[in-house]
């Protein structure tokens, strides 16, 4: 349990100080005897109904065996409970909430060039499945130099073909876009069930995150730009 402590500066009190909320998710699901219903519906742990008991009765029940009765429909009438292990259902849920925040924030990129030569374009699309295989979101971007601007349809014709060697581990979020003297697209990976690799990456040969976007990426490419022009 919790414990409050004053502050090193004296009252807690004081006007204006702050003060720490509660913002456990967990902590407004109502269990054992917390529930003040006079009966609930109940579920035991292996997902079987054990019907309508008096909740008295059903903590019981569920303290009898180490376990703790958790309401889980509070809006149905009677409210619906189950029988479990609330701790580890507390710990379950955190690492989900866990991973799907790893996994989101997580976006790994892949640049290539109009020109690109196939081995560099398959040792890149291989990084990309590595990347997909791993619950990564996937950005591809294609960037132009000096007079390639004039031939943007190679661009796409590269991202098109990416695209199409990755279709069984990602799709794509939206077509490809040419923004500026950049072509992006970004892919989504498809459930695990539903993924079928293309290419297996060699061991000694890992994905590798091309880095993000930089703002001197354009700044370089000016004086190519104006002597594509020339």
């Amino acid at each position: 349990m919790a414990t409050s402590f004053p502050s090193a500066g004296g009252s807690g009190n004081r006007s204006g100080s702050y003060q720490r909320r509660n913002v456990d998710p967990f902590a407004a699901i109502r269990r054992n005897h917390r529930i003040k219903v006079p009966s609930v519906r109940v579920i035991s742990p292996e997902g079987k109904q054990l019907g309508i008991l008096d909740t008295q009765k059903a903590i019981s029940l569920a303290l009898e065996v180490g376990l703790d009765l958790v309401e889980v429909a509070p809006n149905a009438t009677p409210p619906v409970c189950r029988i479990m292990d609330f701790g580890k259902y507390v710990y379950e849920e955190q690492k989900k909430t866990s991973h799907v925040k790893s996994t989101a924030s997580k976006i790994k990129e892949i640049e290539f060039s109009a020109r690109i030569a196939d081995g560099d374009f398959f040792t890149k699309i291989r990084h990309a499945e590595a990347f997909l295989a791993h619950g990564n979101k996937v950005k591809l971007r294609l960037k132009f130099r000096g007079r390639e601007m004039a031939h943007t349809e190679l661009g796409f014709a590269v991202m098109t073909r990416a695209v199409g060697e990755l279709v069984g581990m990602g799709h794509p979020d939206a077509e490809p876009k040419l923004i500026g003297r950049n072509i992006h697209v970004m892919l989504t990976p498809l459930a695990p069930n539903k993924r079928k690799p293309k290419f297996h990456p060699v061991e000694n040969d890992p994905p590798v995150d091309d880095g993000p976007d930089r703002e001197e990426d354009d700044a370089d490419d000016a004086p190519a730009q104006a002597a594509g022009g020339a």
